[in-house]
């Protein structure tokens, strides 16, 4: 879903932000960096795991049902 709108943008910040990500436009500007902090939510979010329920036996029945 898409939705058109108008925001107030420091725009130094927009160019800053397009040299650091690669972009070009203000638009895929935007996108790029609210995929990037999702995606740094979600590493983030992974990395906190604990993988108790991994256990060596459980590691182990996983690995015999690919075969």
């Amino acid at each position: 879903m898409v939705k058109r709108t108008s925001l107030n943008l420091e725009l130094e910040l927009v160019a800053e932000a397009r040299k650091v990500l690669g972009t070009k436009g203000t638009t895929d500007t935007i996108h790029r960096a609210l995929e990037d902090v999702v995606r740094r939510e979600r590493l983030q979010s992974l990395a906190e795991r604990t993988f108790e329920e991994l256990t060596p036996e459980a590691l182990g029945e996983l690995r015999a049902t690919r075969t």
